[in-house]
């Protein structure tokens, strides 16, 4: 929010700004009105000065009397509203209802043990009540087809700028120290852009990161408004002013206004990216001009926000998690090494590539003893000794890790080319023994949102000031390595529990890091179920409201209403069946395998007969041969073979006539089945992608699906110890393989 002003003789107070009460602000912003209720005798304590203008009834004749005489109409509204801590309970009230002059958006919260009620006049300008919805459709569909959080958050800003019709939306992520940066815009050119642009921590204080964390939106209309006081300043019932860290209409800093103006932003909203209770990111609306988006824009605005919170923890988490398993099994391969050698050293030695990818490092060194080796680029043999002789005296918790090297020990700038990162694991108690992995410099250039060092202008003496100037400024970082991840030290630390373990018995160490291994998959396998099963409720919502919409307005609503009705209804179910088979992908990996003797000719009739309904009328040639027996699962392989014959089926609509064809190979120690059809095939250099989740090769408009069903496939198959392959070419039809332990004679 704002940087400090410097001058020779006081130095500003960088704190100032972090105690600021904007909680407590005594004001709102004009465009609403705000009643303070005492819930047990239910009177008025408070009123924001502007309220004859929303209630007809000023401040006089309704502080101090019960909302059952001055508003008897509305308390029995408020009556029947539920207000959980820490939530806004919403509803969009009619005159009929309420006896106000037009349509009111009530938003009710708790503060303090008093209720704050706040209500906003509908407006009647911008996109249509169903629009919000459509576009909110359009960017949930859109996120099964973005695997990389760069993509997830420009898909964000767009769909929010298309949403809001703000000159410029844009996501911005926080780091380690709460700097931000901007990691995706989307703008009309009317503001200038900020994509890829950082801003210091300072200009959203820690105390304006936690009024982000609890309240997730915030719409400021005009950076010129005039604050409407709230009255009486002192709640008389708490003796304070009102806690109005929830409020939708509460007034912000005028330093932060005065930071809005000096952008050219009149209008701004954010709403708020929240992963497991800690503050992500914002995403952030501008607009040059005064601007009010309408409530049930800024409501699925902040729906939005939310499923974009899930979809981006769902993607780190599965990233971090892939990379973590991919260090285990490097892990547990350099393990492998040590434990088949007399001294961990040389298990260590004579896998160069895996001691280095462990930690994706440039060099490393191996103390033992009085002797050093040396692997890929380090620094020189003595140069290293006397690193570990300064190692002892910066004791840390299992690991020594740093990536600014010559800032902590200046003597490595003669070699920062090599080693200005150190990842350093001690595994000996007694002797200077370690295991020492080095990154190179990485000289970077960061674009600042103007220079975080300096303000600009010249105010009083000491006084904190918001930015005037955003003009790029560009910082050179030197005698610094890329930073170490979370995943690579806790590999270093596991390699030297390792190394502790082997000298002291190898055998146990393996089985452990076998089921360390184990429970990585549960956990995301766990995750995986919980994401999926925690977006069934939302969508659930979605379509019980807008059918209960259908229902009971659906005579007054135009033939284009109701057809965007249905639109909203089935793009709704349709992603509610995604979901459905991603729990099912995520079940699949956490069902037990209970196999038996099956007869695949059955299984494969079975199939055909659940599929004949939606083949009724189609013109298939079916070629099944002798499939024999295999040990297996039958309902899972069931499933698996539903899959794939369903596929063949939907991918040869239009061939006449269309053949599948299901044979069986017997090779050495696995039985090899294919399904083949003459359908519309694909090209193999995506054939990679075929068995992932959500992949998909032919757009949804030409052929249904959700892109799980050959992930499915792939999951049962591995689980029964078998592999999954597939051959075809564009237009000439496709050939699915997959094949399972051959334990059973062919009958």
């Amino acid at each position: 929010m704002s940087v400090p002003d410097t001058t020779a003789s006081a130095p500003p107070d960088l704190s100032a700004c972090d105690r600021e009460p904007i909680h407590i602000p005594g004001a709102i912003q004009p465009y609403g009105a705000m009643l303070v209720l005492d819930p047990a005798a239910r009177t008025v304590v408070q009123v924001s000065a502007n309220v004859a203008e929303m209630l007809g009834q000023g401040p006089d004749a309704l502080l101090g009397r019960p909302l059952a005489e001055s508003l008897p109409q509305l308390d029995p509204v408020l009556a029947g509203l539920v207000v959980e801590p820490g939530r806004h309970a919403v509803l969009t009230v009619s005159p009929k209802v309420t006896g106000l002059p037009v349509h009111t958006h009530l938003v009710l919260h708790a503060s303090d043990g008093q209720l704050v009620l706040e209500l906003e006049a509908a407006s009647e300008r911008g996109p249509a009540t169903e629009q919000p919805y459509l576009l909110v459709r359009d960017f949930i569909e859109g996120l099964h087809r973005t695997a990389s959080v760069e993509g997830l958050c420009a898909l964000a800003a767009r769909e929010v700028r298309r949403l809001t019709g703000f000159d410029r939306a844009l996501v911005y992520r926080f780091d380690a120290d709460f700097h931000g940066t901007v990691v995706a815009e989307d703008g009309n050119g009317t503001l200038p852009s900020y994509l890829g642009l950082r801003f210091p921590a300072s200009d959203i204080p820690a105390q304006a990161r936690e009024l982000y964390r609890r309240n997730r939106s915030r719409l400021i209309a005009d950076a010129d408004y005039v604050p409407v006081p709230v009255l009486p300043a002192a709640n008389p019932v708490t003796g304070k002013p009102v806690d109005l860290s929830l409020s939708v209409l509460r007034a912000v800093s005028p330093v932060h206004l005065e930071y809005m103006r000096n952008m050219g932003t009149w209008a701004s909203m954010s709403y708020s990216i929240v992963q497991d209770g800690k503050l992500w990111g914002l995403i952030s609306c501008h607009n040059a001009a005064p601007s009010r988006a309408p409530f049930h824009v800024r409501r699925a605005c902040e729906f939005l926000a939310t499923v974009l919170a899930l979809q981006l923890s769902a993607t780190e988490r599965a990233a971090d998690m892939e990379h973590g398993m991919r260090l285990r099994t490097i892990g547990a391969a350099l393990l492998g090494r040590m434990a088949s050698e007399e001294r961990y050293v040389d298990g260590l030695l004579k896998a160069p590539d895996l001691l280095l990818g462990m930690t994706d490092s440039g060099g490393a060194a191996i103390i033992s003893g009085e002797r050093v080796w040396l692997v890929g680029a380090t620094p020189g043999e003595e140069q290293v000794r006397a690193l570990v002789e300064w190692l002892p005296r910066h004791p840390a918790d299992e690991a020594f890790v740093t990536d600014r090297l010559p800032q902590v020990y200046p003597p490595s700038e003669a070699y920062k080319d090599v080693a200005s990162g150190l990842l350093a694991i001690a595994v000996s108690q007694i002797h200077q023994d370690y295991v020492l992995w080095f990154r190179p410099e990485v000289v970077r250039t960061v674009d600042w949102g103007g220079d975080p060092r300096k303000p600009a202008g010249a105010p009083k003496a000491g006084r904190i000031h918001p930015r005037k100037s955003f003009d790029v400024w560009k910082e050179t970082v030197r005698l610094r390595s890329l930073p170490w991840r979370g995943e690579e030290v806790a590999g270093a630390k596991a390699l030297r529990t390792a190394v502790v373990d082997v000298v002291l018995r190898k055998a146990e160490e393996l089985a452990a890091l076998a089921e360390e291994l184990q429970r990585s998959n549960k956990e995301l396998e766990a995750f995986s179920y919980s994401v999926s099963h925690d977006l069934r409720a939302p969508f659930r919502h979605i379509v019980g409201f807008a059918e209960l919409l259908k229902d009971k307005e659906g005579t007054a609503l135009s033939d284009r209403g109701r057809r965007y009705i249905e639109t909203i209804i089935e793009s709704a179910k349709g992603a509610g069946t995604l979901v459905d088979n991603l729990l099912s992908f995520s079940q699949l990996g956490r069902a037990s395998l209970r196999p038996i003797p099956t007869a695949m000719n059955q299984l494969v009739a079975e199939v055909r007969r659940r599929l004949e309904p939606d083949l009724a009328g189609r013109d298939i040639r079916w070629e099944v041969g002798s499939l024999g027996l295999v040990d297996a699962d039958p309902a899972m392989l069931r499933l698996a073979l539903e899959n794939l014959l369903s596929n063949a089926a939907k991918y040869s609509r239009g061939r006449a006539p269309a053949t599948i064809a299901i044979t069986r190979e017997d090779r050495e120690g696995e039985a090899v089945f294919a399904v083949r059809d003459n359908g519309v095939g694909f090209d193999m250099s995506y054939v990679h992608k075929l068995f992932g989740v959500f992949q998909r090769l032919h757009r949804m408009e030409e052929f249904e699906g959700t892109g799980i069903g050959l992930a499915n496939v792939r999951r049962i198959v591995e689980r029964h110890g078998g592999r999954t392959w597939a051959e075809g070419a564009t237009d000439q039809g496709a050939c699915f393989y997959f094949s399972l332990p051959n334990r059973q004679s062919q009958g």
